[in-house]
């Protein structure tokens, strides 16, 4: 059994693999479309609402040690032997440092980003970080990744179609179009019962995308493509008209928390960044996988990167942080920025519709992405092989992209996760840790395997990777760490009594024996 947990998978036996014609999925991916890919998972919701929250920060009525972040915890602990000096009331404001908070967040994740490029071009496989620690690290390793990943991609994609529900159904009330509370809204949110029957916008925009991903990539990406395309142009606007409406007087004090602050502040909005990594899960469906998958990971940082630290500067510019921390303020606040400036109601509108489109973009690349990786773990016999078949006609794994929907949109129909979104945090972060590692233990192993892109300075590239991401990990509260120790003890459980059983190694050794 040890020797079948630390076991890695040839990287030509999954490749072998991935070729054959009952698993086969259908090549149509250029690197504009990868790009494209990249940006509609990263740009969501999260910069038309966390870059105020970051910015005021987060308070909490009861105190509590499980709302400390861990790294208060551990510097307390050195200086003063205790947790009596811990912020336990919430997470401090950045302020208008909100803008190096998105720099430092882009910067950790551009040396993850090299490594994921490195391992991509090497490994066209579509598991994304499952399958580069089956090749690298071992099935142990696999395992916990994988059941990682489908904790991000899921509670991710349930934070986003509830809050997809709650900003479609005030827009549309806005227009007179009242959705009733009890179709369209959570049974339970906010630790209570609601009153709602269920949350059907939730559940049937999950719905509708899954009809479109079980179609083909093809026709996904190019809905894809112009939703970016729509998101990118309000974000545009913003910047312009936002610009003309910023007061310089708004940017002092520019970090209110000092250097803290600016900390906590990237842990927040990490969030906004989980996403780039899902354009190695269309691997298997690119063209020219080892050329353009490095690109389309590293133009979606690039370019996400550039338009976020632009929001944050303008949306502090036109209004004091401290607008940001509660009320219609803390759910829209570039919408309210602009409203509260006199901005005309066309724009307004552009930047309604553009964060529609970005939520709607990122469920479906999220939901595309946690497809694959249930695909891939099918494949090696982790999961059961329903989640492998592949539709004979549209060359998708039909059954995976069908439980994913459910997974995704019957949660989103009963539960508003609210402060559970940071497990996608904690599990992305994980997942960029393991990839970094899989890079060095790749390159002593077999070095002579070739690779269309490398990362420089290795080992010190991933290293810096490995220390900045275990950074904001360490910025996260006490209450995730337990989640997602508990999430892991689950899946170490299914692993104990059927993956392991099931696994192309055990079936290879029952064989022999």
């Amino acid at each position: 059994m040890n020797s079948q947990l630390l076991r890695v998978k040839s990287i030509d036996k999954l490749l072998a693999d991935a070729e054959a014609p009952e698993h086969r999925l259908k090549k149509t991916l250029g690197p504009w479309s990868l790009t494209a890919l990249g940006i509609g998972a990263i740009i969501g919701s999260g910069i038309f609402v966390l870059t105020g929250t970051a910015a005021a920060g987060e308070y909490f009525q009861a105190p509590s040690i499980l709302h400390a972040q861990v790294l208060d915890l551990v510097v307390n602990y050195l200086r003063h032997g205790g947790s009596a000096a811990v912020l336990m009331h919430g997470r401090p404001p950045a302020g208008p440092a909100i803008a190096i908070s998105f720099l430092l967040v882009a910067i950790a994740c551009s040396f993850a980003g090299l490594c994921y490029a490195e391992l991509a071009s090497m490994i066209p496989i579509a598991g994304s970080a499952y399958t580069y620690s089956y090749a690298t690290l071992g099935e142990i390793f696999a395992w916990i990744i994988g059941w990682d990943l489908i904790l991000e991609y899921a509670v991710s994609n349930v934070a986003v179609a509830v809050g997809f529900s709650g900003y479609a159904k005030a827009q549309l009330g806005a227009f007179g179009l009242n959705l009733p509370d009890k179709w369209a809204s959570p049974v339970w949110a906010s630790g209570q019962w609601t009153g709602s029957y269920f949350n059907l916008p939730g559940f049937l925009i999950v719905f509708i995308l899954t009809l479109l991903l079980v179609r083909g990539v093809r026709e996904s990406a190019e809905a894809n493509n112009v939703m970016v395309a729509i998101k990118i142009g309000a974000i545009l606007t913003f910047l312009v008209v936002g610009g003309m409406l910023v007061n310089p007087a708004n940017w002092k004090p520019f970090a209110p928390s000092g250097f803290g602050g600016i900390v906590t502040g990237g842990a927040i909005v990490f969030f906004t960044y989980i996403g780039f990594d899902s354009v190695s899960t269309a691997a298997e469906e690119c063209r020219s996988p080892q050329r353009d998958l490095p690109f389309g990971i590293i133009a979606s940082l690039v370019v996400c990167t550039v338009l976020y630290i632009g929001v944050a500067i303008v949306l502090l510019g036109m209004l004091k942080y401290v607008t940001f921390a509660s009320g219609d303020a803390a759910e829209a606040p570039v919408a309210y920025a602009l409203q509260q400036l006199g901005a005309h109601r066309f724009f307004r509108s552009i930047i309604v519709i553009g964060a529609l489109m970005g939520m709607i973009s990122s469920l479906l690349v999220f939901q595309y992405g946690q497809a694959r990786i249930w695909y891939a773990m099918s494949r090696d016999g982790l999961l059961p092989r329903l989640f492998s078949a592949v539709h004979p006609r549209f060359k998708t794994p039909h059954w995976s992209t069908w439980i994913a929907c459910f997974a995704v949109g019957i949660p989103a129909g009963l539960v508003d996760i609210g402060d559970a979104a940071d497990l996608s945090n904690i599990g992305t972060l994980f997942a960029f840790v393991l990839v970094s590692l899989g890079v060095i233990f790749l390159r002593r192993k077999q070095p002579e395997r070739p690779r269309t892109f490398r990362v420089p300075l290795v080992p010190w590239f991933p290293l810096i990777s490995i220390i900045l991401c275990g950074g904001l990990m360490m910025g996260l509260t006490v209450i995730t760490w337990i989640r997602f120790f508990v999430w892991l003890a689950l899946g170490l459980l299914i692993y104990a009594g059927y993956s392991r059983k099931h696994s192309e190694f055990a079936r290879s050794a029952g064989e022999r024996s």
